[in-house]
């Protein structure tokens, strides 16, 4: 290598080092050290607050329903539109990308317009006591709704990189749709699968707009975490609001030693599936 590209290598080197200091480190450096800036006692007993710990326990059974019925979806929008050719597939493609263009908070009044009082089924749902907004079946909605492409969107390209051959030769032997799907294709797919529900659940416990809309905000009720936060520190709470920040924040690094690990686990797969189809 040339001094020249040399030293544009340590200069692009650098700059993604103090970009990542500056938008990553210092901001999680600064939540922890205001949490526990009036010590670990204070720290401790701002999380077990009844509302900040009713609002982790919200926040906690939102992604555990969340996650499970969006994998699901996932897995029958991968298989579905990976591996066949169908009119509409591009359509379906598109609706399944169609949350990540759509502002969250956009989301929560299209729930409220159809699951609101005066919506299109929301009377019918209240007038036999089934209650969605302000409540938790509307959150659990908004959170699936902003939520639901990211396990698909992991195991489109991935069933597509595969190719069908050999889900194709356990047909022919007799082997049933379930049975291919539990022995062959999953198997192939268990990198991208789990990728895919890190995602989903790092945005599922972080969620804010959506649920923020549909919620009424209720501390102690339908207030999640990163809900919560906001009420603590418009309520002048700050130290208590940097305490559950903290938590997230910590679900958020964990989430990404997650997401790095499956990501090199999962691009040597993919290395590995490429060079056994080029033989």
């Amino acid at each position: 290598m040339s001094r020249r590209h040399g030293w544009q290598r340590s200069v692009l080197i650098a700059t993604a080092i103090v970009f990542v200091l500056l938008f990553l480190i210092l901001p999680l450096a600064v939540v922890f050290l205001d949490a526990l800036a009036a010590g670990l006692h204070a720290y401790a007993a701002a999380l077990v607050e009844p509302d900040v710990r009713a609002a982790i326990e919200l926040t906690l059974l939102i992604a555990a329903i969340t996650v499970p019925m969006n994998l699901v979806f996932g897995i029958l929008a991968g298989w579905c539109v990976g591996r066949f050719r169908f009119p509409g597939r591009n359509l379906l493609i598109t609706l399944i990308d169609l949350p990540f263009s759509i502002s969250p908070v956009i989301a929560g009044l299209i729930l409220i317009l159809v699951f609101g009082g005066n919506g299109l089924v929301g009377g019918f749902l209240a007038a036999h006591g089934i209650r969605v907004i302000f409540a938790v079946p509307g959150m659990v909605l908004a959170t699936i709704f902003v939520t639901f492409p990211f396990v698909a969107r992991e195991l489109i390209p991935l069933a597509e990189e595969q190719g069908n051959e050999e889900e194709e030769a356990a047909a022919m032997f007799g082997a049933s749709f379930l049975q291919i799907l539990r022995h062959v294709s999953l198997p192939r797919l268990r990198w991208g699968l789990l990728y895919g529900v890190v995602l989903c659940n790092a945005r599922a416990l972080g969620e804010f707009g959506a649920v923020s809309v549909v919620s009424g905000r209720i501390p102690g009720q339908t207030n999640t975490l990163p809900l919560e936060v906001q009420t603590l520190y418009d309520g002048y709470q700050v130290q208590a609001a940097f305490a559950a920040a903290s938590l997230l924040a910590l679900f958020a690094v964990l989430t990404l030693m997650m997401k790095g690990a499956l990501e090199r686990r999962h691009r040597d797969e993919l290395r590995a599936l490429r060079r056994v189809r080029a033989l």
